[in-house]
């Protein structure tokens, strides 16, 4: 059981990792951690970046977990998931926390 544990939280840190691989999903990330909320609007004027661009990087943090959208005919509204952000923070802060050997090199 231990090692399916692991095997889930391994998954959830790369499909993490993944979502915020790209400098716009940071940006995205960034942008709405200064905010309770924003319309897809205040983003797509925040980011140097076409539309559908904007819509794809949101899709994948929206599919990740890190942020949540909500329609509110005509716009949309995102915000970060607080519940999923508490958890990558501690998967990350977990993951480079690890203790690391203690030879200086890997030549060996």
């Amino acid at each position: 059981m231990a090692k399916n544990k692991y095997c889930i939280k391994a998954e959830t840190l790369a499909r993490l990792a993944k979502a915020l691989g790209h400098p716009a999903r940071i940006g995205i990330m960034q942008f709405l951690a200064k905010r309770d909320e924003c319309y897809f609007g205040d983003i797509y004027e925040e980011l140097p970046i076409a539309k559908a661009t904007v819509s794809q990087h949101l899709k994948e943090l929206k599919d990740a977990g890190l942020i949540q959208g909500e329609i509110e005919p005509p716009k949309v509204k995102y915000c970060i998931n607080r519940e999923n952000w508490e958890y990558a923070r501690e998967l990350f802060n977990d993951f480079f926390s690890m203790e690391l050997c203690k030879k200086n090199d890997c030549s060996e």
